[in-house]
């Protein structure tokens, strides 16, 4: 491939089986494409073969919980912690795992108590800004009013 200074470098892009004017295809035709023509930085041959380091192509393997423990307990136990589970929005082996360790587990609000607690989340926000509206006309039923979205707020992390 000849180059003088004057012309632009051309990069010879082999195309498996390109069709020629009379529809057949020949393997050994060869198309030429110009980097400085296309004015196109990103282009990248066809063959280019990406290496990732460290291995990263491998498949990883899940090295996760393997091991199997087994323990009886009776019916009702069993009842019992299926219920408790389901509660907490946990698979049964992670209640239990959860409960051996001793982790903290907390139950899943019912939607009746989601109810309430975004009631109280909008009163404790009515009473502070009703706080806010009277803290330079009234300090002293602005200090009231904040003592009472406190006792919400309380109660607020009472359920959570």
């Amino acid at each position: 491939m000849e180059t003088n200074d004057s012309q632009p470098k051309l990069f010879k892009l082999k195309l498996p089986f390109q069709e020629t004017e009379n529809n057949q295809t020949d393997p050994s035709d060869t198309v030429e494409n110009s980097i400085a023509e296309n004015n196109n930085s990103r282009c990248v041959s066809v063959d280019t073969i990406l290496i990732s380091p460290d291995g990263r192509n491998e498949k990883k393997r899940f090295k996760g919980k393997t091991d199997l423990i087994k323990f009886r307990c009776s019916a009702f136990e069993k009842k019992l912690l299926i219920v408790k589970a389901k509660k907490s929005g946990l698979s049964l082996s992670e209640y239990c795992r959860r409960t051996a360790f001793q982790k903290e587990i907390t139950e899943r609000l019912s939607d009746e108590q989601l109810e309430v607690y975004n009631m109280l989340m909008k009163y404790h926000n009515n009473f502070k800004w009703i706080g806010n509206m009277f803290r330079k006309k009234d300090p002293a039923l602005s200090r009231a009013v904040y003592k009472i979205a406190e006792d919400i707020s309380r109660h607020l992390q009472k359920i959570l």
